[in-house]
């Protein structure tokens, strides 16, 4: 007695195929976006726990993430996209922005970011 042979078909295999590059095609256009996210999130992060004292101003804060965010070369993200909540020693710095990535044709993604970092009161 013979068995059926068992197995993917070249159709099956096509559409295996097609489903695979277009999540490859998705981490390929994403990859930039996280990785500057997480960028902007250590540049804040560090600024907070960086940050000395009643002296430092607002604008002085906007300056220093502009500074640290063109060497990690972040561009999306500016020092006036910045909400700062500064009382005394306390400091609260978030920021939330969104990037559009497009895919193929009219089709694009919507990624949007939020991310705070504060220290004391």
């Amino acid at each position: 007695m013979q068995k059926k042979q068992a197995g993917v078909s070249l159709i099956g295999v096509l559409i295996i195929g097609a489903i695979l590059g277009f999540l490859f095609l998705m981490g390929m256009r994403t990859v930039p976006a996280v990785t500057e996210y997480f960028a902007v999130k250590r540049i804040i992060n560090t600024m907070v726990d960086s940050t000395s004292g009643p002296d430092v101003t607002v604008t002085q804060l906007r300056s220093d993430f502009e500074k640290r965010a063109h060497i990690d070369e972040v561009k999306y993200v500016t020092g006036k996209d910045l909400v700062i909540f500064k009382r005394g020693n306390a400091v609260e710095i978030s920021v939330a922005y969104s990037r559009v990535i497009p895919i193929f044709g009219n089709a694009s993604l919507l990624l949007e970011f939020n991310t705070q970092a504060k220290r004391g009161g």
